[in-house]
């Protein structure tokens, strides 16, 4: 944290009635400020390397480049980055990626003022804010079993509706093969059909339509 007693806040949407709302949140609160705003993950990473924010508002998913990669690339060049996403996102695999990639809070956007200047100060402290509903999201997906990297492909192509065929003829391997990777989806997810396996997919943040 800078040291001045003001938090200085970054906040990265790509809405701007949502980017000039929590603007307004931080800017009422005397203790903190608002030095800038980004519409997506590229401008978010510029703007960090020109002020060095204490703290970091990302949204996950926004044009170009987005959050986790905005948080990844902020994270691997500025060691003491304090990043909160705040997202609409609830699903687990949202959560995980978001917290993997180095952030050190996770909030939705349903939360009120109050709890979003407490998440502000606490991550300004060098502390973690995850509330316990997002906790008990992020204990269950590591409590789940990992998709693979092919799995993950093919999982992504069953969202867009291509069947086990076009799926092979897309991945240039074998229709055999396709049926093994989508059982193995179905086991992973528990559900038992492709329908299932995509609506739990999106429910958690697996894939987006």
């Amino acid at each position: 944290m800078s040291q001045s007693a003001t938090i200085r806040v970054l906040i990265a949407d790509d809405h701007s009635i949502v980017r000039q709302g929590l603007a307004t949140i931080v800017n009422r609160d005397p203790e903190m400020t608002a030095i800038a705003t980004a519409e997506n993950g590229q401008q978010a990473l510029e703007l960090f390397r020109q002020h060095q924010p204490d703290v970091t508002l990302m949204d996950l998913r926004m044009p170009q480049v987005g959050g986790v990669e905005a948080i990844s690339a902020i994270c691997a060049q500025f060691k003491s980055a304090r990043i909160i996403v705040l997202t609409t996102y609830d699903g687990d695999e949202d959560i995980y990626r978001g917290l993997h990639a180095g952030a050190q809070g996770y909030l939705l956007k349903d939360a009120k003022p109050n709890e979003l200047l407490q998440a502000i100060r606490i991550v300004a402290r060098g502390q973690q804010y995850i509330p316990p509903l997002v906790g008990a999201k992020l204990v269950q997906r590591l409590s789940n079993p990992e998709l693979s990297d092919r799995e993950l492909e093919v999982l992504g192509l069953m969202a867009q509706g291509m069947s086990n065929l076009d799926i092979a003829t897309t991945l240039i391997i074998g229709e055999s093969t396709v049926k093994s990777h989508v059982n193995r989806i179905l086991g992973k997810l528990g559900v038992s059909d492709r329908t299932q396996a995509v609506i739990v997919a999106v429910k958690r943040g697996i894939v987006s339509l």
